[in-house]
């Protein structure tokens, strides 16, 4: 196998993927070559760019730090990465590490791309650090307090770390809404409570809103005590939400608030970086209440065949691990090589 050779997973078009054969670039003297032995499938981010769901208002904003192609497709996609520096930089020579980049046996990124994994951390756990990033920020703009009591609408990847990063706030009533039932078991896992929509405990100081539904929206501001606040990180693509302002939404004074993971939260911004934040989630991913997201695991091969079955919901999952074998790599190469 030449070293420059390498293999990417592609979404093709909507609804169609696979594996190709890439040249890496040439590595520069401040960049490093890595083999990645996890990747992971952000189910409902992932779902959207593969069916196509990505509007055209939004290709640009939707990009990932590594993407190649453009939406709808081809496009390589992806930013759940952790592998091993084979070359490079001295200090990284050997050490594992996470890059925000797309399902590829190895790849050539600048240094400053990757962040060490801490040794406490499990690598194939460490694939959440992109998500949990995403839950640092939306509790940095959420603001908690203690004693808060809290509701976490949508129990996907997303909303499973959310939840599990507010189950620290001291004397915090976190509860974890999801109708699906089977979340339940995530919740315990994690530490925080767990109860179907209906069932919701309301009264709620702050709700963080993440099911990407309209009535996960619509429960989440019921679920609210007077002024208090949604914090919304779904992502509806190209959907079209209503959002029930009439009844008792300004009479009660409530207030539905974004948060997106691109740029630090403004509470943080002035002594925070990018690297900063993912240096946080990293350190918190030492607990292994997290493991509870990772719900099954798959073969880089198979990954056009697992993709539209986690897309379809065929196959459920909040955050599908795929595995990286350096035989399985090798034989692939040889297939795949143009």
């Amino acid at each position: 196998m030449e070293r420059t050779a390498a293999l990417a997973f592609w979404v093709r078009e909507p609804g169609r993927g696979e594996i190709n054969s890439v040249e890496m670039a040439e590595r520069g003297p401040k960049d490093v070559l890595v083999r990645t032995l996890f990747s992971g499938v952000s189910r409902g981010t992932e779902a959207l760019v593969f069916r196509g769901g990505v509007p055209a208002s939004q290709h640009e904003a939707m990009r990932a730090p590594f993407q190649e192609g453009d939406f709808p497709g081809p496009v390589k996609y992806g930013y759940l990465n952790v592998g091993v520096v084979e070359e490079g930089l001295p200090h990284l020579l050997g050490r594992t590490v996470f890059c925000l980049y797309p399902h590829q046996t190895r790849y050539v990124v600048p240094a400053a791309a990757v962040t060490p994994v801490p040794d406490d951390v499990p690598p194939g756990r460490a694939i959440l650090a992109g998500t949990v990033e995403t839950a640092v920020n939306a509790v940095w703009d959420a603001a908690p307090l203690v004693g808060d009591r809290i509701a976490v609408v949508g129990g996907g990847m997303v909303g499973c770390a959310v939840a599990a990063v507010l189950a620290g706030i001291p004397g915090a009533r976190v509860q974890l809404v999801d109708a699906d039932p089977s979340r339940a078991e995530v919740a315990r896992a994690l530490g925080v409570g767990f109860a179907p929509p209906g069932d919701a405990a309301g009264g709620c100081d702050l709700v963080v809103h993440a099911s990407a539904t309209e009535a996960g929206l619509a429960r989440s501001l019921e679920l609210l005590a007077d002024e208090g606040e949604v914090i919304e990180l779904s992502w509806y693509g190209d959907r079209a939400v209503r959002v029930p302002l009439g009844e008792f939404f300004h009479s009660r004074r409530l207030t539905v608030r974004a948060s997106q993971v691109g740029a630090v939260s403004p509470a943080r911004r002035s002594r925070r970086t990018h690297a900063d934040r993912m240096e946080l989630a990293l350190r918190l991913l030492a607990d292994p209440r997290f493991d509870a997201l990772v719900t099954g695991e798959s073969g880089f091969a198979d990954l056009p065949r697992v993709l539209p079955r986690l897309a379809s919901g065929d196959l459920p999952a909040l955050c599908h691990r795929i595995v990286y074998a350096p035989v399985e790599e090798a034989a692939l190469v040889q297939r795949h090589r143009p």
